[in-house]
C-alpha cells in the first residue's frame, strides 16, 4: 500500500492554487470584476488540479512557520504576472480617456463591464478591441502556460522581495503611460495639427464660425483617423502583449 503524507499533498496544492490564485484575481479577463467568484474559484482549483501531478514530485517541504511567507510570495507572484499583462489595458483605457478630451467626446460615457463603472465612450471601445485582440491572439493561453513555467523558474517558497524586485514593478506601471501614448499618437497628432490649422483660420477670418464648427471636425477627423489605424492595432497589441510575458519573466528573474 502506497501512503502519501498528506502534509506534503496539501502544501503542494496550497502553493499551487495560492499563485494561480493571484493571476485570477488580476490578469486580463480571468480578473475581470464581471467574472462571478464562483467561476473564478472552480478555475483555480480545476488548473491547481490538473497542475499537481506535474508540480508536486519538484515541490520542496516547508516548515509549518514558513507557511504565511509562502502564501504572501505565492500570492504575489501570480497578482504581477497578471498585472504586468493588465497594463496593456490600462494602456488602451488611458489612450481612449486621453482622446476623448481631445476629440470633444468626454461627456459621452457608458458602462464599462470590465471596470462596473462609466468610462467615456473611447475608453470602452478602445478596451473592447484590446480584449478582442487579446482573445484572438491567444494571450490568455499564454498566461495560463507562463504560470505553470513559473513554478519551475521560481519554485514556492523561493521568492525574495529585493529592491530590484519592486523597482522593477514601478517601472512596469510606468510603462502605462508609454503604451497608451504609442496608441493615441495618431488621433492625437492629428487633432492637434486640426487645433493649429483652425487657429490659423481664426486669425486669417476672425468672422468663421470656427467655434461651432471646430469640435465637429475635431470629431471627424480623430474617428477617421481611428478607424483607419484599427488595421494596425493587431501588430501593435501584439507587441505589446509579447513584450509583457517578456517583462514577467524579468520580474520573476528579479525575485529569485
Amino acid at each position: 500500500m502506497i501512503e502519501v503524507p498528506l502534509e506534503k499533498v496539501i502544501l503542494a496544492f496550497l502553493a499551487i492554487s495560492v499563485r494561480i490564485t493571484g493571476l485570477m484575481l488580476f490578469a486580463p479577463l480571468f480578473g475581470s470584476v464581471s467574472v462571478p467568484p464562483q467561476l473564478k474559484a472552480a478555475f483555480v482549483i480545476v488548473f491547481s488540479i490538473l497542475l499537481y501531478p506535474v508540480l508536486s514530485p519538484g515541490l520542496a517541504l516547508l516548515r509549518l512557520n514558513r507557511w504565511p511567507e509562502m502564501v504572501f510570495g505565492e500570492l504575489l507572484i501570480g497578482a504581477v504576472l497578471g498585472i504586468v499583462t493588465n497594463l496593456v489595458f490600462d494602456a488602451a483605457q488611458m489612450a481612449g480617456q486621453v482622446l476623448s478630451m481631445q476629440m470633444g467626446l468626454s461627456q459621452a460615457s457608458l458602462f464599462d463591464p470590465m471596470t462596473q463603472a462609466d468610462s467615456t465612450v473611447l475608453a470602452v471601445f478602445h478596451q473592447t478591441i484590446a480584449m478582442l485582440i487579446f482573445l484572438s491572439l491567444d494571450v490568455h493561453l499564454w498566461l495560463l502556460h507562463a504560470i505553470g513555467e513559473s513554478f519551475f523558474a521560481l519554485p514556492p517558497g523561493s521568492m525574495h522581495i529585493s529592491e530590484v524586485f519592486t523597482l522593477g514593478i514601478l517601472r512596469m506601471g510606468g510603462q502605462v503611460f508609454v503604451l497608451g501614448l504609442q496608441m493615441a499618437a495618431p488621433i492625437f497628432c492629428a487633432t492637434l495639427l486640426a487645433d493649429v490649422v483652425l487657429g490659423l483660420l481664426g486669425r486669417a477670418s476672425p468672422h468663421m464660425p470656427l467655434m461651432m464648427l471646430g469640435p465637429a471636425l475635431k470629431t471627424l477627423l480623430g474617428l477617421g483617423v481611428l478607424f483607419a489605424a484599427l488595421k494596425y492595432w493587431p501588430s501593435l497589441l501584439d507587441g505589446f502583449f509579447l513584450e509583457s510575458l517578456r517583462a514577467s519573466d524579468r520580474m520573476l528573474e528579479l525575485a529569485r
